[in-house]
């Protein structure tokens, strides 16, 4: 054998006496070893190569140590059954408990029963059955189980543990305890590092405030922040909120929602829509922005208004106390329209106030004024206020207008329908006469301290002046340009939202 082949031998003998030796260790750390018994007992109706240890037993795979009050060892098959007190004890840092356990050293699979303990630094989980994969570094169990971590108490028909990534994955009748709330799923991720649960199932959460219903989301227990998707609901007592999703901090109290907002407050019948909203739960406020509509309801007729922004405030109880819209106010109601810049509501004494070139409409009435405040009683206007530059004008034909006006007025609604109207300082009206046929007669103008007018079926039926009273009838032939509008008169029909849709017409 020349010099080459000997030297090739010997590196092919090297290698493998290399593998052999890495084998042979490989073979050595499935081996389980016996560091401890109070006593040996042999007896071969328990199988040819099953030895009985009692008493203090402690047994060693790789660097796992097993402790028991006694135990069968298989040496050969590399398996043992244990029994009371049983105690895995893994790199220190993991701990498992029972009253019996069967272990497959080949699998490295721990199987264990009664009263079932895991205790790793971030989690505890207790169990009647428990199955962990030293190989995997999973624990499974099928027959209930309960996890602790920090002040979360978890609880799940079955659930899996896995201990590298401090994940576990819970199923059928999940139940998450928080200090101040409790989480109840079909599905949940929970993860012990960041306290991190996560939901993909219906799920419900309950707190002494309100009952939150989703399908998906997440609950960092930590930070106290949830994220929702897929339409989550949250009830109060008197409240509903929908939305498409929703995040929530429970300590600052403030949260946000986006899509389909739907905030509906069944003991004032009003409902809040919008894109986008944001609450601050314990200042009592919320605001909608984005198509964002209000609307009031009764077994009669529904109001639907939309600005820009609306503001909905809460007193302690919850219940809506106070609606304020800015920019671009527009409402309708089949017997009551109206638009300004902004608008206030409260609940508390149903007043609606209308500010900024508000504009209302009662049948063939408009009403304008500086300021607007209708009393609303049972849902339906019962009386209204114009304050300062008080104006009521009412089509007569195509190009003439009955008008009134005086520094402020105040109306009367039967039915959300105007039958009276005083007017109050300044008082003028100009009114076009017409015979039984129709007839055009003349415009009746007049002047007055105090005016009384009542309406019947949208039309001015009588007027009354009181205080130093100046009427005037000017016949059809002696009418100008001039005398045909009182000063400060707007015809303002191209505002006039006409349906539902048009409050969100510019």
């Amino acid at each position: 054998m020349n010099k080459r082949n000997f030297t090739f031998l010997f590196f092919v003998a090297g290698i493998l006496f290399f593998l052999s030796g890495f084998s042979l260790k490989a073979q050595q750390a499935k081996e389980i070893i016996i560091k401890h018994a109070d006593a040996y007992n042999y007896n071969e109706a328990l199988g040819k190569d099953v030895q009985r240890l009692i008493g203090n037993v402690e047994l060693m795979q790789d660097s796992v140590l097993f402790f028991s009050d006694s135990a069968y060892l298989n040496d050969k098959e590399k398996n043992f059954e244990a029994f009371g007190n049983v105690h895995i004890n893994i790199h220190d840092t993991l701990n498992i408990f029972g009253n019996r356990l069967l272990y497959n050293g080949n699998s490295k699979v721990a199987e264990l029963f009664g009263n079932v303990i895991l205790i790793d630094p971030k989690a505890k989980l207790t169990a009647n059955h428990l199955i962990y994969n030293r190989k995997t570094k999973i624990a499974y169990y099928d027959n209930g189980g309960t996890i602790y971590s920090d002040t979360n108490v978890l609880k799940s028909q079955r659930g899996y543990y896995n201990i590298k990534t401090k994940v576990f994955y819970f199923r059928r009748n999940v139940s998450l305890k928080s200090p101040d709330q409790t989480t109840f799923s079909d599905t949940l991720t929970y993860n012990s590092a960041s306290q991190v649960a996560y939901f993909n199932g219906f799920t419900k959460i309950v707190s002494k405030e309100s009952t939150i219903e989703c399908t998906k989301g997440w609950y960092d227990t930590k930070r106290e922040i949830s994220k929702l998707y897929n339409g989550p609901e949250i009830y109060t007592n008197t409240q509903k909120l929908h939305a498409d999703s929703l995040i929530y901090n429970n300590k600052t109290t403030f949260g946000q929602a986006y899509g389909n907002i739907s905030i509906v407050d069944t003991s004032r019948q009003l409902i809040i829509k919008g894109n986008i909203a944001a609450l601050w739960n314990d200042l009592g406020k919320t605001y909608v922005t984005g198509n964002s509509e209000a609307i009031t309801y009764d077994s009669q007729d529904s109001l639907y208004m939309h600005s820009d922004t609306l503001w909905l405030y809460f007193n302690k109880k919850k219940k809506a106390k106070k609606l304020l819209a800015y920019h671009g106010v527009r409402f309708f109601r089949t017997d009551l329209q109206g638009v300004c810049d902004s608008l206030a509501y409260t609940m508390k004494d149903s007043t609606m106030r209308m500010f900024t070139s508000p504009v209302l409409w009662s049948g063939k009435n408009q009403l304008t004024s500086d300021t607007i405040i209708i009393n609303i009683n049972h849902n339906k206007a019962d009386s209204m206020e114009l304050r300062n530059n008080a104006f009521i004008v009412s089509q007569d034909s195509t190009t003439s207008f009955n008008q009134i006006k005086g520094r402020n007025m105040t109306g009367y609604f039967h039915n959300n329908a105007l039958y009276k109207i005083n007017v109050n300082g300044n008082a003028q009206s100009l009114y076009w006469v017409r015979n039984d046929n129709h007839k055009l007669i003349g415009v009746n103008k007049a002047d007055a301290g105090y005016m009384v007018i009542n309406i019947q079926g949208n039309k001015i039926i009588t007027i009354r002046y009181f205080d130093q009273p100046e009427e005037t009838l000017f016949p059809v032939e002696e009418l100008t340009p001039s005398m045909e509008k009182l000063q400060g008169f707007s015809w303002k029909e191209k505002l006039r939202p006409k349906s539902r849709k048009d409050i969100f017409l510019n």
